[in-house]
């Protein structure tokens, strides 16, 4: 025991010390590294992109000097896709997790929605040109629309949605599932009223951060809505869009397009972060 004692109060070595604190020095180095580049991006749309915003940018058209119309475009794509992926995207996530979640239809169901995960956008733009564009010319005259481009983005929503979904479900206490299972609760009554209420902030950020990540795609956009400078006539015409917006005129000549370049990004750049910051608080109230 005195020599157990003795080894407990024995000063650590100089080179344990040295170690220690080089391995420390080394990682907040390595995370200011890691941190440089986006402190740097967020530095440059602000600085170029604050001095030139105005309030006629919310007003009026891209070919008058705003962006309204590619604002509001990309709120109704956003928006098309959410009511898509949303309803499909949680149900999925539903039977993945609380119906024979071992069995050989959901290991294949899963796997493929891993896979669409990865699947680059511009990938989920080329399908949706092929199989929704390319098809509603043909049949009902019409191509490029709003409505393609809310499918395209509601493509790459669905997988994100459905696996937080599913793993969030799987955080849920088995116990809340006997106890409801004890009182004569059914299947349907225990997911209904039990554990989707319990899991619903992790499923709200899960949502919220897919359609973060959808209001900045640019590469579906470009195949199924098109662009369109002035205010689109319906939802089934070309529709205007932020991401688009910056793509199409970033080597633009003229200095007030450019400009509009720069503070098209900082709006974008805001609404990507009036997304995420309800989700990170919607899901600390959940822990």
């Amino acid at each position: 025991m005195k020599q157990v004692a003795d080894k407990l109060i024995t000063p650590i070595s100089p080179i344990r010390n040295f170690f220690d604190r080089g391995m420390t020095i080394l990682a907040f180095g390595l995370t200011l590294l890691g941190i440089f580049p986006l402190i740097s991006v967020l530095w440059n749309i602000v600085s170029k992109g604050l001095p030139g915003l105005t309030g006629k940018m919310f007003t009026q058209a891209i070919i008058d000097d705003g962006f309204a119309n590619a604002i509001v475009g990309t709120l109704i794509m956003v928006a098309i896709g959410a009511v898509l992926s949303i309803p499909i995207g949680v149900a999925t996530g539903i039977y993945l997790a609380e119906y024979q979640p071992t069995g050989k239809i959901n290991r294949t169901i899963r796997f493929l929605t891993t896979i669409l995960t990865g699947v680059p956008s511009i990938v989920v733009g080329i399908f949706t040109y092929d199989v929704i564009v390319l098809v509603t010319k043909k049949l009902f005259d019409f191509s490029y629309s709003a409505v393609a481009g809310g499918i395209s983005l509601a493509i790459i929503m669905l997988p994100i949605i459905a696996l937080t979904t599913e793993e969030v479900l799987k955080l849920v206490p088995i116990t809340f599932r006997l106890a409801s299972s004890g009182l004569g609760g059914s299947n349907f009554q225990t997911i209904w009223r039990i554990i989707l209420p319990t899991a619903l902030p992790a499923i709200s950020t899960g949502i919220l951060l897919a359609l973060a990540r959808a209001t900045g795609e640019t590469a579906p956009l470009l195949f199924t809505a098109l662009f369109a400078q002035d205010w689109a006539e319906n939802i089934l015409s070309p529709t205007g869009s932020l991401p688009v917006l910056i793509f199409n005129l970033y080597n633009d000549p003229d200095p007030v397009k450019n400009q509009l370049v720069w503070t098209a990004s900082l709006f974008l750049l805001g609404i990507v972060l009036a997304i995420n910051l309800p989700a990170r608080l919607i899901l600390g109230k959940g822990r």
